[in-house]
């Protein structure tokens, strides 16, 4: 899908030739005086187009207009919130007619408002092919984005660039994010590192079993081991700034199938658990998205992923492993594995010596019971961090909430046979498992987006996300500006 950005106002836009035209009408909007402009003013006037959210009207072939279809859609305040609400209802409405050439006329050039029709008209037109011959692929191949004067336009560049980014970077985590585990597995995610790897300012390795061994990752070793795939652990590394500026470490869980192990999970919804590499998708994604805007910032990916799987070599519950650290964990649960292999990767990720390291999993289902399906949970003990993170999540419309990490929440951690175990008790479980990362991640400023929430959808709409791309790369382009 090709994005342009466009000068057309009401007058212009209708004789714009476009296979569908959708016109955000706000609240805040000012008469003019054009085809489009009154038949707004009639749909207001009849009642067809009130102010409510999304609410829209579908317009086949007006006179005087050279688009197809014309969709009038309500953005009530115009927010951006409002902006992507409206999107993803007017290109549901003309997705039947299988356009080629969609338009899209906004009122204004604010930053946020165009990265969210950018990405709602992705979302809204996403169709998953890779495995299903018989899906019909989107027909939609241009995007126009337009505003109102040449002024606005210009402005609107760099938020253009920016939006363009961001789609593709959420396209790839949401592509992978779908594929079946036989089809998106540890080897085939190394793969994608590798291409990423290809593109300029981007370095990639991907380690095997020999490698890691050496490392004396024995948490990351142990989950892989009643699995015939092989782990990889993949270490991206995009350079936009000198070698001596501390990059920040993104390091995504990779686990691109959970069977909870022998700590087997029940079979209804065990299909979802090829969700659990989201995070590992997310930083694939944002890497996808740094090659296209290349910033002037350092950024390290870490992926550690492997299956956990139930076979006779299988990690067993009541084992005792050695990590990276040094710590050994004694192993209560084994589908607690996810903390398993991100607690040696965050032990790794103190060589790049880092101005922060963010992980990012689907780590706990307590953290859907907290906050369901609309925040991810942030954990940081460094309040900088996280308000820096909540706020890329307000701006990107990608949000999070902050929950605590008080010590106490970590008693529940104690072993008699380790120097820690892998799971506390019922209570509080997204909190007990940010604390038993935390004991990995002393030596840096840390935060962890548990997106067990976010990540993905259930039911009919059953699919990833790609989430949270958005928030990350808020967050990094805005140490970018930082600079």
């Amino acid at each position: 899908m090709n994005f342009e950005l466009k000068t057309l106002d009401l007058h212009t836009a209708a004789a714009h030739k476009t296979d569908a035209l959708i016109i955000l009408v706000s609240a805040k909007d000012k008469p003019t005086k054009s085809v489009l402009a009154q038949l707004i003013s009639d749909a207001r006037k009849s009642g067809d187009l009130d102010e409510s959210p999304a609410k829209l009207l579908t317009v086949w072939q007006p006179q005087g207009v050279s688009a197809t279809r014309v969709v009038l859609v309500s953005c009530a305040d115009g927010s951006a919130a409002h902006v992507r609400k409206a999107v993803t209802a007017a290109v549901g409405a003309v997705k039947a007619a299988k356009p080629a050439h969609l338009t899209v006329c906004l009122a204004d050039a604010a930053d946020q408002r165009l990265q969210a029709a950018a990405q709602a008209v992705a979302d809204a037109s996403y169709v998953y092919t890779a495995t299903k011959p018989s899906a019909k692929a989107s027909t939609l191949k241009r995007v126009t984005l337009a505003l109102p004067t040449a002024e606005k336009t210009n402005a609107a560049k760099p938020a253009f660039e920016w939006a363009k980014a961001q789609v593709a970077g959420v396209s790839l985590a949401k592509e992978w994010g779908n594929r079946p585990a036989n089809h998106a597995t540890p080897t085939h995610l190394g793969d994608v590192a590798k291409a990423l790897g290809k593109k300029a300012g981007i370095k990639c390795q991907v380690l095997g079993p020999k490698e890691i061994e050496k490392l004396g990752m024995g948490s990351f070793a142990a989950v892989a081991r009643g699995s015939v795939e092989p782990l990889r652990f993949i270490v991206l590394e995009y350079t936009g700034a000198a070698k001596s500026v501390a990059p920040t470490v993104l390091v995504g869980k990779g686990i691109t199938f959970d069977t909870g192990g022998i700590s087997l999970k029940p079979g209804p919804g065990m299909d979802e658990m090829k969700f659990d590499m989201c995070g590992a998708a997310s930083v694939l994604g944002t890497f996808e998205a740094l090659s296209h805007l290349k910033p002037a910032i350092n950024v390290v990916g870490l992926i550690p992923t492997c299956e956990n799987m139930p076979d006779g070599t299988a990690l067993k519950p009541g084992d005792v492993i050695t990590s990276m650290s040094g710590q050994t964990i004694e192993v209560l649960n084994t589908d607690a594995e996810g903390r398993l292999i991100l607690c040696d990767a965050l032990t790794y990720a103190t060589r790049f010596k880092p101005r922060a390291v963010i992980d990012i999993a689907t780590l706990t289902g307590a953290c859907v019971i907290s906050l369901g399906h609309v925040r991810s949970g942030l954990f940081s003990p460094s309040d900088e961090l996280a308000n820096a993170l909540f706020a890329a999540g307000e701006a990107s419309l990608d949000p999070c909430w902050r929950l605590p990490l008080d010590e106490e929440y970590a008693e529940g951690l104690k072993s008699n046979f380790a120097d820690v175990a892998n799971i506390a008790g019922r209570e509080a479980g997204s909190i007990t498992a940010a604390k038993f990362l935390q004991r990995f991640a002393k030596d840096y400023p840390w935060a962890h987006l548990d997106i067990a929430g976010a990540a993905w959808k259930s039911g009919a709409a059953k699919g990833s996300t790609g989430r949270p791309v958005g928030l990350l790369l808020h967050y990094l382009m805005g140490t970018a500006k930082a600079k």
